[in-house]
């Protein structure tokens, strides 16, 4: 078949979708469900800004998916609104710290901050507090808030350590006519017990905890979701409950939840089904659990990559293995990548974090007088581990 007949076929075909766009990550509900406490909690905070008046730093936690990021951009976009209807300054910025050239130096950062105030400097070359005295310049331009999101805040600190969050939270000290408030987003609850303590007491003023959600909670929002998306009855019974039920197994990742809602509608679609079933469900839910270790063991650091290869190496033979077995494997693979040499506690911390992501189960047990723990095991599919195997050799140079 030529492939302007396959397109112009597929033109020509029914689909049971109606919006594919309320399926898709950057979709702004008029309502986050199960939110309301939070984002009451949040909109308390941050409405001195409206009054001209500094609000409190902040600090957001919560697991992935847990609603942190699209009540943040919920709350904002509504200020922004009544900011404009009273002729108030305010400016509300978004980073992802986790996006490549944005945020992986301190310079990089500060650039992208100003770039955001319609200004470029070079990607390089500039003495930092020449970009810094820029961006003051910028901030102090206007009377009002500038409240600056920095999602993903942890990774920021994998790069380039956390003296930048003392720097950002000096800045008012520089100002005369603004102020800047900022919001931190972490997938991780642990990540400020890291932080340097001058940094930590500057910085989190406010903390906001996001629970993960229940299954019956994810069942509601795919509900919701499902009418707008979908033509009425196109979705068997029993998806959506099992699809809510997959998640709540993922520490209640309601995103995971609507990412594999679209990508069963997608199988069903392509198989030619004029309605989604459960065969369709199972089979997205293999393609995403495979799209999203692969895709987050892409972006971890190489010292991260090196302490999961570690892993990789150990779980053909054992079932369960302990922090000093990986550690060992991890120290040669360092020895051999010409890598700095991590301690075991921070392998640990590591190992906490690949626990979270999903990458291995890691249980801490006692071992009487010899102190703690992790005891590992590897959940993941034998087709995965052995992709995921072949990805690491190339990214830390092993090939």
């Amino acid at each position: 078949m030529k492939i302007n007949n396959f397109f112009e076929n597929f033109l020509k075909k029914e689909t049971f979708f109606v919006s594919r766009a309320v399926l898709s990550s950057s979709y702004k509900p008029d309502q986050i469900l199960y939110r309301e406490e939070q984002i009451q909690e949040l909109a308390n905070i941050l409405a001195p800004a409206l009054r001209k008046e500094k609000p409190s730093n902040v600090f957001i936690y919560g697991k992935t998916g847990t609603g942190k990021t699209l009540s943040v951009k919920h709350i904002v976009s509504s200020m922004n609104e009544i900011a404009k209807n009273n002729q108030i300054y305010l400016k509300t910025v978004y980073i992802n710290c986790k996006l490549k050239k944005v945020a992986d130096t301190e310079y990089r950062l500060i650039a992208q901050l100003i770039k955001e105030f319609g200004k470029e400097v070079p990607p390089t070359g500039l003495p930092t507090d020449e970009v810094y005295n820029i961006f003051y310049e910028l901030l102090d331009a206007q009377e009002g808030t500038v409240i600056l999101i920095l999602d993903e805040i942890d990774q920021l600190t994998k790069k380039i350590g956390d003296e930048i969050f003392y720097n950002l939270t000096r800045v008012n000290a520089e100002l005369k006519k603004s102020q800047i408030c900022l919001i931190g987003i972490s997938n991780s609850l642990v990540f400020s017990e890291n932080l340097d303590p001058r940094v930590k007491s500057s910085l989190s003023e406010e903390e906001i905890i996001f629970p993960p959600y229940n299954a019956l909670q994810i069942q509601d929002i795919l509900r919701k979701r499902s009418i707008e998306a979908f033509k009425d009855g196109s979705v068997k019974p029993g998806v959506i409950e099992k699809c809510a039920a997959y998640a709540a197994r993922e520490h209640g990742d309601v995103r995971r939840a609507i990412d594999l809602l679209r990508v069963s509608g997608e199988v069903a679609e392509r198989s030619g089904s004029l309605f989604v079933e459960i065969s369709h469900l199972d089979e997205a839910e293999r393609k995403v659990e495979a799209d999203k270790i692969i895709n987050a063991a892409i972006s971890q650091p190489k010292q991260f990559q090196a302490v999961l290869y570690a892993i990789l190496l150990i779980s053909p033979q054992k079932k369960k293995f302990f922090t000093g077995e990986i550690y060992e494997i991890y120290t040669t693979i360092c020895n051999k990548c010409k890598f700095n040499v991590l301690t075991q506690r921070r392998i640990s911390d590591i190992l906490a974090e690949f626990d979270m992501l999903g990458f291995i189960n890691a249980e801490i047990v006692s071992k009487g007088r010899y102190g703690r723990t992790r005891e590992v095991s590897m959940p993941l599919d034998e087709n995965i581990t052995l992709k995921l195997k072949e990805i690491l050799e190339k990214s830390i140079h092993l090939d």
